[in-house]
């Protein structure tokens, strides 16, 4: 059951680590005139629609690693403390931490993207959408590293 959820858990924050991304690119810089490159063409998408998307996905990919976090005080950081690991459990703490604060920024993240898009509010798209993609790609690095050392180390 618990390796069920930890491919749910990857499979989720694989989906919200997509969407993220091409919202990010998508702000990242003013739009070219010719679209024909292949950056120009993954950050043309419609912005605005990945939005509730993203909130949903975070929320439930966080709830998700809320169930699995028993498991890994239990197996995991028990390993990596035998191991004498201990930057592997600090990055994870930063995780946890990280994922609080994506939490603590989805109402300013929905509210800035709610629809009419307001021109004044655009740098605070960016910068809001930008630092929740940090912590998306963080926490999903540093929780695909961590699962692959526990599994070199049984």
């Amino acid at each position: 059951m618990v390796q069920l959820l930890v491919i749910l858990h990857a499979l989720l924050a694989v989906g919200l680590l997509g969407a993220l991304t091409h919202q990010a690119f998508s702000v990242a810089r003013r739009p070219s005139a010719h679209g024909h490159s292949f950056v120009d063409r993954y950050r043309g998408v419609n912005s605005p629609t990945f939005t509730n998307v993203i909130v949903l996905l975070f929320v439930i990919t966080s709830i998700g690693g809320g169930l699995l976090y028993p498991r890994y005080r239990i197996d995991v950081r028990s390993t990596l403390e035998d191991l004498q690991l201990r930057a592997a459990n600090g990055v994870f703490e930063i995780k946890e931490h990280f994922a609080a604060l994506g939490l603590g920024l989805l109402p300013a993240y929905w509210l800035f993207w709610r629809p009419p898009l307001a021109a004044e509010y655009a740098a605070a798209r960016k910068y809001v959408t930008w630092m929740l993609a940090f912590v998306v790609w963080w926490n999903f690095l540093v929780g695909e590293v961590l699962n692959n050392i526990k599994g070199l180390y049984p």
